[in-house]
């Protein structure tokens, strides 16, 4: 173990970015097959979404002040506890107690995990005495995308092949996952992000302008990514008049490969292309995407515009966090938390709002997804109010 390094570091919080794509994504491939086996109506079922995100935006909220208190090993090592538990209670606990009950409870632990991994990821890269931070914040983000499609993929071979009926040694096959990881945490170097007592509160931070400006980018970053992302299976079968099961795979896969794509070339490239211009272009890029998958009725242009829009928000979330160490440098773990706070705000925000305006204009999906341009449109000017600020 004395040989790990700090490329181990960076390693074992790519695998965590896949840990948090396995929390979010399995459970949700088996809502019908929940609704089967115990009997659990659906509207039941889908509670289960809402819980995992208020689960994962309480921790949020705490997970800084907890991390600056007994550091990020120890944090990580319990995020990828909590996972590990969650994982192996959901295929364990419905057998020996209530299901619903069971069911709640395994997503209330692997949420803990995915809470904290979800805030101290970025940090702990960032921390990392390495060359080309950009290079490394987007492959980071790109394993997620990564993580999502081998979750959908790798889980429907299996189901496949060995059927529904045994998701449950599934499940401990991905509990796996976070269980090694977890034991890898204990031992790689992790540099602290700040010298102790160095980092901004809370109080601090939301007085600077350029914190607001930065937590409004990344609302807008996450209301734009999910308001396509949720709503990509339904449009996959409304556009291309797939199964349920079917679309869910081309959608949310499609539109992962499209994101996790496009944040691995940026990986590559980003010495040569600063951040902020790329977001801005990515901006009205993701607006015309929006437009074609709305104002278009028929053929393949709104899939086109859906693989569009996938490609232009990938650098929104992870970009946000490239730029905040320079904007405010000293502010630490707590403003990767809020951060993340902002776009967990904006992905319960953004599908609701696309819902919401859907419904009013007669359950019309291209209305409500038209409605969606909002977002990636507040985002490019308040990234050139950013650069504004920084050119003063």
């Amino acid at each position: 173990m004395g040989r790990l390094t700090y490329r181990s570091t960076i390693g074992a919080c790519f695998a965590g970015h896949v840990v948090q794509a396995v929390v979010n994504n399995y459970a949700p491939l088996l809502f019908l097959t929940f609704q089967r086996e115990f009997g659990i109506p659906l509207e039941k079922i889908t509670v289960l979404v809402s819980w995992n995100f208020m689960v994962q935006l309480a921790v949020d909220l705490i997970s800084s002040k907890a991390a600056d208190r007994i550091g990020y090993r120890a944090s990580m090592v319990l995020a990828h506890l909590f996972a590990f538990l969650g994982l192996a209670a959901m295929a364990l606990l419905p057998f020996l107690m209530d299901p619903f009950t069971a069911l709640m409870t395994a997503v209330t632990l692997y949420a803990i995990g995915g809470g904290i991994t979800e805030v101290l990821l970025s940090p702990m890269v960032e921390a990392c005495p390495t060359a080309n931070k950009e290079r490394i914040m987007s492959l980071l983000h790109s394993f997620y995308c990564w993580g999502v499609v081998a979750v959908i993929l790798l889980s429907s071979i299996f189901f496949l092949a060995f059927g529904t009926v045994n998701w449950r040694i599934l499940a401990i096959f991905w509990a796996m996952l976070p269980l090694l990881n977890g034991i890898l945490f204990l031992f790689v170097p992790i540099a602290p992000l700040l010298p102790a007592g160095e980092g901004s509160g809370i109080g601090k931070l939301v007085s600077q302008r350029t914190f607001r400006l930065l937590f409004v980018v990344m609302i807008c970053s996450g209301a734009a990514e999910q308001s396509m992302a949720q709503w990509a299976s339904l449009f996959a079968e409304e556009q291309l008049g797939m199964a349920k099961a079917e679309g869910d795979i081309a959608g949310a896969m499609l539109f992962a490969v499209a994101m996790g794509t496009v944040r691995a070339l940026y990986a590559k490239f980003s010495k040569r292309i600063a951040i902020e211009r790329i977001m801005i272009v990515s901006a009205f890029t993701c607006i015309a995407g929006y437009l074609m998958v709305s104002c278009v009725a028929d053929g393949m242009i709104p899939f086109i515009g859906m693989i569009v829009i996938g490609l232009s928000v990938a650098l929104f979330w992870p970009g946000t966090f490239m730029i905040a160490p320079r904007a405010c440098p000293k502010g630490g773990t707590t403003m990767f938390a809020l951060l993340a706070l902002g776009g967990d705000l904006g992905c319960s925000l953004g599908p609701g709002a696309v819902g919401a305006v859907s419904a009013a204009c007669g359950d019309d999906l291209a209305f409500g997804l038209a409605s969606a341009i909002l977002f990636p449109l507040v985002l490019a000017m308040a990234i050139r109010a950013l650069k504004k600020k920084k050119a003063e």
